[in-house]
């Protein structure tokens, strides 16, 4: 958590533009709800459920509120949501924050996530209070751990079971992108 007050920008990439969640978004939410592990990752409801989906958005405008960090909704050029972007602050680490997204299983392999991504870091990077961005992915999700390479992150190792999904620890590449400043 941060102490410095946050304001959440609308980031225009080459192909998607990153803005605050709707509850027009819901359907995304639903969509996102449906894949075997998205909710099991990430604080998407595990049913399609509207209700549930506007818990999941007002949670994504809350981080930002607490100073938690900054929750994005990726938006197409009809600015239909597709996915979700994050920066997170990570607590107790000052300087570092982890970066996170997904996609809808209808809307991948367009490019959404690898300009997303792209968008979020070239921005972050700027942020004068971080140093780093962090990215976790497990080592067989290939398709996230190339979006990330292709944004410029770079491996830096293996976590072993380093995080919990369903229930199981899980290891976890440790990417990471620095902030250049000028000395």
């Amino acid at each position: 958590m941060t102490s410095i007050p946050l304001f959440l920008p609308t980031l225009t990439g080459e192909t998607v533009t990153l803005r605050a969640w709707r509850h027009s978004d819901t359907a995304i939410v639903m969509e996102a709800s449906q894949d075997p592990l998205i909710p099991q990752l990430t604080s998407v409801p595990t049913t399609p459920d509207e209700r549930a989906a506007l818990a999941f958005i007002e949670r994504q405008h809350a981080r930002l509120r607490d100073g938690a960090g900054y929750a994005f909704a990726i938006a197409d050029h009809d600015d239909k949501a597709v996915g979700h972007i994050g920066l997170f602050f990570t607590p107790g680490a000052s300087g570092r924050a982890s970066a996170g997204y997904w996609v809808a299983s209808s809307r991948r392999r367009q490019g959404f996530a690898h300009d997303a991504l792209t968008t979020l870091t070239s921005w972050a990077v700027r942020l004068e209070e971080l140093d780093r961005v962090e990215l976790y992915v497990e080592p067989w999700n290939e398709g996230s751990w190339r979006v990330a390479e292709q944004a410029g992150y770079e491996r830096e190792g293996l976590l072993r079971n380093w995080k919990r999904v369903g229930g199981q620890p899980r290891d976890m590449y440790m990417y990471s992108r620095l902030a250049r400043r000028p000395n």
